[in-house]
């Protein structure tokens, strides 16, 4: 038997969440997932794009999430669009769902890693960005990129 693999290893970052969430708060939790759903993840065969999580009957599922099927899987392929239930302390799902329900938050998937030979997503809690503080945000990298680049002339 091998040793298993120590460290993170980023198998998918949501980039596009950062333009359209202004992000509050970060929490990692683990996922439940079949054989073929972590075979395709090894090969990085996944998109967090239009990701969310949902909270039903106590427990927090990852909606929105594509992992693609895996090609040697066989007869037991996976849904590539079905939710995946999220593992998390029961009191953290109450104080998450609790702020996501009163403050009109949504948590978002941001990265996916293997992290000591365990599956794990960052999500973070956030708020949507309306159109004109996304136009504000990049006028401001813009200002500062031009701020740099006149210092180190």
């Amino acid at each position: 038997m091998s040793a298993k693999p120590q460290g993170i290893k980023l198998v998918a970052a949501n980039r596009k969440a950062r333009h359209e969430y202004e992000f509050l708060d970060f929490v990692e939790a683990g996922l439940v997932l079949s054989g073929s759903e972590v075979k395709s993840l090894r090969e990085g065969r996944v998109n967090l794009g239009d990701g969310y999580v949902v909270f039903h009957a106590g427990e927090a599922w990852l909606t929105g999430v594509h992992i693609s099927p895996y090609p040697n899987a066989g007869y037991a392929q996976h849904d590539p669009d079905r939710a995946r239930k999220l593992l998390l302390h029961r009191r953290e799902i109450a104080s998450l769902a609790a702020k996501v329900e009163q403050k009109g938050l949504t948590l978002v998937p941001t990265k996916m890693y293997f992290k000591n030979g365990k599956i794990k997503v960052e999500l973070a809690l956030s708020r949507g960005k309306r159109v004109h503080d996304r136009r504000e945000e990049l006028r401001r990298r813009a200002i500062a990129r031009d701020m740099e680049r006149d210092f180190v002339r």
